[in-house]
């Protein structure tokens, strides 16, 4: 039988993942619990950027997931997961050319259409829970200023449904995190890798200096951090915080 979601719809708040944090605090929410916002007011994405969206055109949410034995040291197989359910909704739609760029925004082509942003709660050498936190563009066109940001309604000139996504997303995000807590990075792996956003293209990178420099993405460490081929074939390791991917 199946399994239904408990999904609380907002229609603003500050954001869908501190929510549901303040949530966790008052009460004891069941796992994949949803909530979902017409309109985030301060929308956060990956290393503090904030997210711009237009309200009840977009597809805004947060799920919680509880773990029982999920090693911190295998934390990024919830990256992988969440960006391959992600990916298996929008192929479903027909949406062409649908990349991850790493670590985790969702792209069509050249143009970033969705954002994910991961909190986890630790318990000593494990994750405890995690706030999985999407922001889907689906029915927006204006994105001044976002040059390279797109939207589902963009790329396929028509009006999607929101609550369709966002219960296809749930399921998908419940069958890539079936028995995640046994399985490994590197298990898991090879299917992120075969959607990773310019693999094996030559790419221009910056630093946190701003210097910038040229490079193939080659594949993802177990642990999460990118490995690009440099010149001369020399392979090297690139936490969050350490590149940025330019074109």
């Amino acid at each position: 039988m199946e399994k239904h979601f408990q999904i609380l719809k907002l229609d603003a708040t500050d954001s869908t993942n501190q929510y549901l944090k303040d949530l966790l605090r008052s009460e004891n929410p069941p796992d994949y619990t949803a909530v979902v916002t017409e309109r985030q007011l301060k929308g956060r994405g990956q290393m503090g950027t904030v997210w711009e969206s237009e309200g009840g055109k977009n597809l805004m949410f947060s799920v919680l997931r509880r773990f029982d034995a999920l090693s911190v040291k295998h934390q990024f197989v919830l990256n992988i997961a969440v960006s391959l359910a992600v990916v298996d909704t929008l192929a479903e739609r027909s949406i062409p050319d649908v990349k991850v760029k790493w670590p985790n925004d969702i792209m069509s082509g050249s143009k970033k259409i969705c954002g994910i942003l991961i909190e986890n709660v630790l318990k000593g050498d494990n994750v405890d829970r995690s706030i999985i936190g999407i922001g889907l563009n689906v029915n927006q066109t204006d994105f001044t200023n976002l040059e390279k940001a797109s939207s589902l309604k963009r790329i396929m000139s028509r009006n999607f449904d929101l609550d369709g996504l966002l219960y296809e997303v749930l399921h998908r995000l419940r069958y890539h995190m079936r028995d995640i807590e046994s399985k490994t990075a590197k298990q898991l792996l090879p299917s992120y890798e075969q959607v990773l956003f310019r693999k094996d293209k030559p790419s221009t990178f910056s630093n946190p200096h701003g210097n910038r420099f040229m490079g193939f993405i080659r594949r993802v460490s177990p642990t999460g951090k990118l490995i690009i081929e440099l010149e001369d074939q020399v392979l090297k390791e690139f936490d969050l915080k350490e590149v940025t991917l330019l074109y």
